[in-house]
């Protein structure tokens, strides 16, 4: 058996998969790789695509879309690799992309997971860091993601201001996530009730907890178009994004620091509210509301929490995001660090 196994989930994705799939077959190491496609019950001609142009890349064929989450987590039940990747079907890889995050995982037992550079795929030449994870996630004090090269919606250019060597980071993206196929299973994979939006976080999180690093490795890059699925401004994606925070929360923290945090969380979730209502969002200000009903009806099905808090244990996690952003006009990372 080869060492990692490259797994991309599909959905619907044919047209996708011969605009990117071809990348991922060429940049691969295919000495210690091998290129997986999940189809997540596709009920376009994606299973035909792969047959006719891709008769080389084994496929798993599910019989209906299980979500993000439990897609990946039956296609690596069903693989076992001593490494995985979890890779998006919208990530375009360039030559030797693996190999780095592969040598860098074998070199150190103690990291649990790894992800490159995440650079924007863009047809202008562009070289930016793409919103979905940039050079590596971090959580701010009261539980809102940024990056290394992205806070909010001002994402970065990458002129190699991220390059300093390998860096720990709390949270590695889902559009290229590196990990130890058995730490995977043993922390749980991604958690099925998410469905999709964050589950990478917690999955990092639970990582975390278990005791492995987490590190973002700059000598790879690969390109990623995002917004594939749920793109930016689509209720849906308000709404997940909005109910797996919180799930995040209250499963990650100790029970009264989450409680704590939760309440704080209510408050400025009301003013997101407010905010989309007097922007005549209405889509997204229902979508609010339903993600605080849905996470109270499901927060009981997580009754064992941590002991520690993860958040008090890095200098990035002590950042308060909104502040910095929207009272001090801060967008860029480098700028954070005066509140480190």
């Amino acid at each position: 058996m080869k060492q990692v196994a490259v797994i991309i989930l599909n959905w619907n994705g044919a047209a996708l998969l011969r605009r990117y799939l071809p990348t991922v077959i060429a940049g691969t190491d295919d000495t210690i790789a091998d290129v997986i496609v999940a189809d997540n019950g596709s009920t376009d001609d994606s299973l035909q695509v792969l047959r006719q142009d891709f008769p080389t890349v084994k496929v798993l064929a599910f019989d209906k879309n299980y979500g993000f989450a439990e897609g990946y987590n039956r296609a690596i039940d069903l693989t076992m690799y001593p490494y995985t990747v979890l890779l998006n079907s919208d990530v375009r890889t360039p030559d030797g992309w693996l190999n780095p995050l592969f040598d860098y995982m074998e070199q150190n037992p103690a990291v649990g997971a790894v992800m490159p550079k995440l650079r924007h795929d863009r047809d202008d030449g562009k070289v930016m860091f793409e919103y979905a994870g940039a050079a590596g996630g971090y959580i701010d004090c009261h539980g809102y993601p940024y990056c290394r090269g992205r806070i909010f919606d001002c994402v970065e250019d990458d002129h190699g201001q991220y390059d300093d060597g390998p860096k720990s980071v709390f949270w590695a993206t889902g559009a290229c996530l590196m990990v130890r196929s058995r730490l995977y299973h043993d922390v749980g994979g991604l958690d099925k009730d998410f469905f999709a939006h964050m589950e990478e976080i917690d999955l990092c999180w639970r990582i975390r907890l278990a005791g492995s690093e987490l590190m973002m490795v700059p000598s790879s890059h690969v390109y990623h178009l995002g917004g594939g699925s749920l793109p930016q401004g689509n209720p849906r994606k308000t709404y997940l994004n909005f109910r797996n925070n919180l799930l995040l929360l209250h499963k990650n923290l100790p029970q009264q620091e989450g409680k704590r945090l939760l309440l704080v969380r209510r408050l400025m979730d009301t003013l997101a509210f407010g905010l989309a209502m007097a922007k005549c969002n209405f889509g997204d200000a229902w979508a609010i509301i339903r993600a605080h009903r849905d996470f109270r009806r499901m927060r009981s099905r997580y009754t064992s929490q941590p002991s520690v808090n993860l958040l008090k244990q890095l200098p990035q996690e002590r950042v308060n995001i909104i502040t910095a952003h929207y009272l001090r006009g801060i967008k860029r990372y480098p700028q954070l660090k005066t509140e480190s």
